[in-house]
């Protein structure tokens, strides 16, 4: 059973570095904006698993957009470096998981689950 939670932007250190150490065994957790910030600053890409609708409201600058409810989005993907460093995220964390799933079943093994888009910007990743 997969048991996914939401996004919040209230954390301390602590559950921080748990949030963190958890992503390093569930690549489908949630990690903090902090660690989305560090990530994309190393060189991971961001890809916006959101509708095109969703994503012409806005998206991270750079973010690739596969929608993950698009029938080619494994192909779509497969066309991706299966071992360079990704950044999912959709609008709460639940496409973005799914999407990863997906990935690490393609071979992806560098993934992180960033949450929900507006929670992201509102911490002031991207900007």
């Amino acid at each position: 059973m997969l048991v996914l939670g939401g996004c919040s932007t209230d954390s301390t250190d602590s559950e921080d570095s748990a949030g963190d150490a958890a992503s390093a065994s569930d690549p489908t957790a949630i990690v903090s904006p902090d660690v989305v910030e560090e990530r994309l600053a190393a060189g991971a890409t961001a890809i916006d698993v959101r509708t095109p609708e969703e994503v012409a409201a806005g998206a991270l600058p750079g973010a690739i957009t596969i929608d993950v409810q698009s029938a080619d989005f494994d192909a779509r993907v497969a066309e991706l470096d299966p071992e360079a460093s990704y950044v999912v995220y959709c609008r709460s964390g639940n496409r973005s998981a799914a999407a990863i799933e997906r990935m690490v079943d393609l071979g992806f093994t560098d993934l992180v689950n960033g949450g929900g888009y507006d929670d992201l910007v509102a911490a002031g990743v991207g900007s």
